[in-house]
């Protein structure tokens, strides 16, 4: 069994661009920041497992920049959903203040 599924990506581009005009579903949310984000297969798509592994993931000393893409054409439910994760990217920040992220559209 390869441990691939335990690793989690280098992230290498930088800003992270997250691209949610097309999600339509709180899980497609979460495939997204997974997939952006490196983490491991067995992420557990929700804000808590979300904010453990950005603690993680963001523990370098370097900038990183979230550009958030097609926030404000979700779906208003969905959008009230994810300000949660607006809260998690603000308490990394407030913890790891070079992590930075921007609503774009």
């Amino acid at each position: 069994m390869s441990n691939d599924i335990y690793a989690i990506k280098r992230i290498i581009d930088i800003p992270i661009k997250l691209y949610f005009t097309n999600c339509n579903y709180l899980g497609e949310i979460h495939e997204e920041l997974k997939q952006k984000f490196g983490f491991h297969g067995f992420y557990g798509a929700n804000w808590d497992a979300l904010f453990d592994l950005m603690r993680d993931v963001f523990s370098e000393n370097k900038d990183y920049m979230v550009k958030i893409h097609g926030y404000y054409s979700m779906k208003k439910d969905l959008q009230n959903e994810c300000k949660t994760m607006l809260s998690v990217f603000d308490a990394i920040h407030d913890e790891k203040p070079k992590f930075t992220y921007e609503i774009i559209d």
